[in-house]
């Protein structure tokens, strides 16, 4: 696929576009066929791959999950069973040693963050050329698949964290409380401003970061992906040689893409705990 663009700067652009869906300059709406169009729909834009792939892996989860459940025996259990069971107690032992209090929503909450995000990271490891190929010829002009490369995903489940973080931290202690962790810490009271911007940074740093460290890697993750597959254009040794590097860096990303979803639900269970200690204190 790589050599049906003019030069490769116009492959990797074309492979790291979303479909985006918005309104046009003339108050039509429809899809963007372009940067430029991309960047006069503004804001209120869609990007459409990355709903579409994030909302039916979300599906999946449940629907294979559900599927489990309602199949379960303890007499002959089976390899989904038991896959499935292992990584319910892999989340309850995570769960068990970093949250100290008592909540109802946090295993399950951690469960759904960790497959939700493994399996958006894990279409990372299809092939960069074939599902847009076959887009293409559906006359989908942009296609990305993988979900967490597209910061509007990492930022929405980054700040539906942060609420639960404001909404148990204000639950537990009252806003008359939130304030004054805020306002009081970690100099004295008549430094209330430093303090307030201070813990305000480091309160807001919480969801960027989530945010920015799920993308970054997956986004470098994708970018590297594209890079090798421009060298099958550069001969057959040259592509040879990308073939050795593709399945190196495929079973390398398995470690990655495990690894930025287990950080994302460690952190997210350490800052609700963080929340509930400081409701205690």
């Amino acid at each position: 696929m790589a050599g049906s663009y003019a030069n490769s700067g116009e492959y990797i652009k074309h492979h790291l576009t979303n479909l985006v869906y918005g309104q046009h300059p003339d108050g039509s709406w429809g899809i963007a066929h372009g940067a430029d169009e991309i960047k006069e729909m503004g804001f209120w834009s869609i990007n459409l791959d990355s709903m579409f792939f994030s909302i039916g892996l979300g599906c999946f989860f449940l629907w294979i999950f559900n599927k489990a459940a309602k199949k379960a025996s303890t007499d002959a259990p089976t390899g989904l069973q038991n896959f499935i069971e292992m990584i319910i107690e892999f989340i309850d032992d995570s769960v068990r040693g970093s949250f100290s209090g008592k909540n109802p929503l946090i295993a399950p909450l951690s469960l759904t963050i960790f497959i939700w995000i493994f399996l958006m990271n894990f279409m990372d490891l299809l092939a960069v050329d074939h599902i847009p190929g076959l887009a293409a010829l559906l006359g989908i002009p942009y296609l990305k698949i993988v979900p967490s490369t597209d910061p509007n995903v990492t930022f929405g489940l980054a700040l539906s964290v942060f609420v639960l973080v404001l909404y148990y931290s204000v639950k537990m202690k009252g806003p008359g409380g939130f304030f004054a962790e805020l306002a009081f810490h970690p100099f004295p009271k008549f430094m209330m401003p430093i303090n307030l911007v201070l813990e305000g940074v480091t309160l807001i740093a919480k969801p960027i970061s989530l945010a920015l460290r799920l993308f970054g890697n997956m986004y470098a993750g994708e970018m590297i992906f594209i890079l090798i597959a421009l060298m099958y254009t550069g001969g057959w040794a040259l592509g040879l040689f990308g073939g050795l590097l593709q399945l190196g860096w495929a079973i390398f990303h398995i470690l990655i893409i495990t690894l930025q979803a287990f950080i994302f639900m460690t952190l997210t269970i350490v800052y609700l705990d963080m929340a509930s200690q400081t409701a205690e204190h």
